[in-house]
């Protein structure tokens, strides 16, 4: 495959998406003249997931989450596309902003990963301690630092200070001044093959990984432990165990119900590229599979705030799950076989 060196005259688009890792991506790319949308990305780098891990906790919390860890997305990505990124982590804070400077002087946009919680720009109510954001810094302007920031509608600006505190945030997947850009580019990419990779690794990961807290099994693995929460946990501590499942399909990220839509938007673009119109039917049932992810986050969240009605039950919310679980097996067997 021949290859070209990347052009560096800077002229960076900023594009707002539903979610910060697809979005840095789909927004460098473009900027390389490689456009791919924000659900391409998500489904060639096999973005789908579910996990629920009693032995992860945060807060005393077991996690639940909706997509693999940070940083997947966009590895599987660039190995798909035969993308070549330069990747850095600096122990020390000063060396870190001047290789990023470095690098703005020559025009080059880096992708970073930086802690929400002291992001200035981000409304109080969205700011938790979650170190595993990805933005764009594309420019520089004085003290200032130009900011693509995918889940923000424009362009945003941090202080040299700003931006250092939230590149060296504490906690649990510390960013440890981490960043990333674009060295090489394929002249010719091989968009359907990417796909279909990326299609396989999903349906293997939801149907095949033999541990229960993983993918389709995970997703009836939880609805056993959300059946127990009140007997087990009590009212109060059930409530804020569901609520961080909420919180996770609904805010963090895009969750559950979201990652449906977005898959679903996925495969309607990979049927057209690959003329195959099993994946068109396939995106409209997984759409629908997003709506049952999307009922259940309204009768969990109202348990959690105590506003649930007679039939709004753990026991309701956990039978909602079974129904989802065997939904996603069926439409995963279905997706396996349309690319095969």
């Amino acid at each position: 495959m021949t290859k070209k060196q990347i052009d560096i005259d800077l002229k960076f688009t900023h594009k707002q998406s539903a979610h910060c890792e697809n979005g840095v991506v789909s927004n460098l790319l473009g900027y390389y003249g490689v456009a791919l949308s924000e659900p391409m990305v998500f489904g060639i780098g096999s973005g789908l997931f579910f996990s629920h891990m009693p032995f992860l906790k945060i807060g005393g919390i077991p996690v639940t989450s909706f997509r693999p860890i940070p940083g997947i997305i966009f590895k599987r990505t660039s190995k798909r596309l035969g993308l070549k990124f330069k990747k850095h982590k600096y122990s020390k804070p000063q060396k870190a902003m001047e290789a990023l400077d470095e690098n703005l002087k020559n025009n080059i946009p880096t992708g970073m990963l930086v802690g929400v919680y002291h992001l200035t720009y981000f409304p109080d109510p969205y700011r938790f301690h979650f170190n595993a954001h990805n933005i764009v810094v594309c420019g520089k302007k004085d003290d200032q630092y130009i900011i693509s920031d995918p889940i923000m509608s424009s362009y945003e600006r941090l202080t040299y200070n700003e931006l250092k505190r939230v590149r060296y945030a504490k906690g649990l997947f510390a960013p440890k001044g981490h960043m990333y850009w674009a060295e090489e580019i394929p002249e010719n990419i091989d968009l359907k093959s990417a796909i279909v990779k990326g299609i396989k690794h999903t349906c293997k990961d939801m149907l095949t990984i033999p541990i229960p807290m993983f993918g389709v099994k995970g997703i009836r693995f939880l609805s056993k432990k959300v059946r127990r929460y009140p007997q087990k946990l009590g009212a109060r501590k059930a409530a804020s165990f569901t609520g961080q499942i909420v919180r996770a399909q609904e805010e963090i990220g895009t969750g559950g119900a979201g990652f449906r839509y977005m898959y679903g938007a996925f495969l309607h673009e990979a049927s057209a590229i690959l003329k195959n119109d099993q994946l068109k039917k396939l995106s409209y049932d997984i759409a629908e599979i997003g709506d049952l992810w999307r009922e259940f986050a309204v009768i969990t969240g109202r348990i959690v705030k105590n506003r649930n009605k007679a039939d709004e039950s753990y026991d309701k919310a956990a039978d909602l799950l079974l129904v989802i679980a065997d939904r996603e097996e069926s439409f995963f067997k279905d997706l396996k076989s349309a690319v095969n």
